[in-house]
């Protein structure tokens, strides 16, 4: 059966309820519901989050009241027919008597997908799915790469001037290092107001951001979520030192000091390589003392910095679904040439920086020929003002 004249623009309601889960789902996805009854008139809505257990659909339902009966409910995601945290909500609906389910799409759980569907179906449930997929399947991209891969979804973000430099030559800046990224050359930004606000944004889409221990030493950031939603869980900012260089007086570390918390419920992780057993030993300990939590990680190479895969792996058995990459051009490199990235978000400024010496948006080997580049599909383009913003996808994030 077609859908009707209404149907997209409830299911749009339904997406729009979905999005104020941003921040206050995760480690699951963003589910907005919406209940309409025979006359097409919303008698019922909800939205899923962590922290309130119950799933949109049932929320929906309990507005909805006796008037479900016979209605349709409107949903990003297929309602689900398994026993976990809360009871079937499959079950809660054939019992509420509602007729028709408007879906975007199926749950990306494999091990799930489709099982909700089939039992509407076999009682009775008129079931049409598709209805704005793109959008759905954009808002729970995280959540689709977390739980078909076990390991979180990666957003490489960078800020450079239009010939890609990220920072100038050092001995141009005193405050900032080859191989960090600064977004900022001079004493001043690289990028805008509008687009540096945007980057909070980002960050607030995301569980975690991760950065090189050189990034610290370059700017002494906080790398703290300003973007003033409310978030479940603290944004997880992780240190890639192999040497355990973080410096105790740093902005970052203080602020965690003045918490006063433990180092296991730090907002804060250090990953290091396996680490000898002497001056690391004792800066651990310290770092540990004013509430850094410090893992150790296999290296990437001998002597190197810790594996990105392995630090992937980590985060995913931390429920973390997505991270979002702000380090410089070394971190960038590395995590292009080993295949780490789902989606780049790169800002540029109107600006060009040019110099043999000024640092490039990703350092390393690189690809050694154009057919071998790492494709960037789907993209998009977005303004902040005097700058924009190019968005795009290295891989499907429902793909296997």
């Amino acid at each position: 059966m077609p859908f009707h004249s209404a149907d997209e623009q409830l299911l749009n309601r339904a997406l729009e309820l979905a999005r104020q889960g941003v921040g206050l789902a995760s480690p699951n996805p963003y589910v907005g519901a919406v209940i309409a009854d025979r006359a097409g008139n919303i008698v019922g809505t909800g939205v899923y989050t962590y922290a309130g257990v119950k799933h949109a659909e049932v929320l929906a339902l309990e507005a909805a009241g006796a008037k479900a009966r016979g209605g349709t409910l409107y949903i990003n995601l297929e309602p689900h027919a398994h026993q976990g945290r809360t009871p079937p909500c499959t079950d809660a609906l054939i019992a509420a008597g509602i007729r028709r389910v408007v879906a975007s799409m199926p749950d990306p759980n494999p091990k799930v997908s489709g099982r909700g569907f089939d039992q509407l179906r076999t009682a009775g449930v008129e079931i049409e799915v598709g209805l704005l997929q793109e959008e759905s399947r954009r808002l729970n991209e995280h959540f689709g790469r977390y739980i078909r891969r076990g390991m979180p979804f990666v957003t490489l973000k960078s800020a450079m001037t239009l010939d890609g430099k990220i920072a100038p030559a050092p001995a141009e800046s005193s405050n900032q290092r080859a191989g960090t990224i600064t977004d900022g050359f001079s004493g001043s930004w690289i990028t805008g107001e509008l687009a540096r606000a945007h980057v909070h944004e980002l960050r607030h889409q995301n569980d975690a951001l991760l950065v090189g221990v050189g990034t610290i030493l370059a700017d002494n950031p906080l790398l703290t979520d300003r973007s003033g939603r409310s978030r479940r869980r603290p944004l997880l900012r992780l240190i890639l030192d192999s040497r355990l260089r973080l410096p105790l007086q740093s902005r970052l570390v203080q602020s965690v000091a003045a918490e006063g918390r433990s180092s296991e419920q730090s907002s804060v992780l250090l990953f290091c390589a396996s680490a000898s057993k002497n001056d690391n030993e004792k800066k651990k300990a310290q770092l540990e003392q004013l509430g850094i939590r410090v893992e150790s990680v296999p290296a990437a190479e001998p002597g190197g910095r810790p594996d990105l895969h392995a630090v992937l792996r980590r985060l995913g058995q931390l429920e973390i679904t997505s991270v979002m990459f702000e380090g410089g051009s070394t971190l960038n490199g590395t995590a292009l040439a080993t295949n780490m990235v789902d989606k780049v978000f790169l800002y540029y400024a109107p600006k060009i920086l040019a110099g043999i010496g000024s640092v490039p948006f990703a350092a390393g080997a690189g690809f050694h020929a154009t057919n071998q580049a790492a494709q960037v599909q789907h993209l998009r383009l977005h303004r902040f003002g005097e700058d924009f913003a190019v968005e795009g996808y290295l891989r499907d994030p429902y793909g296997d």
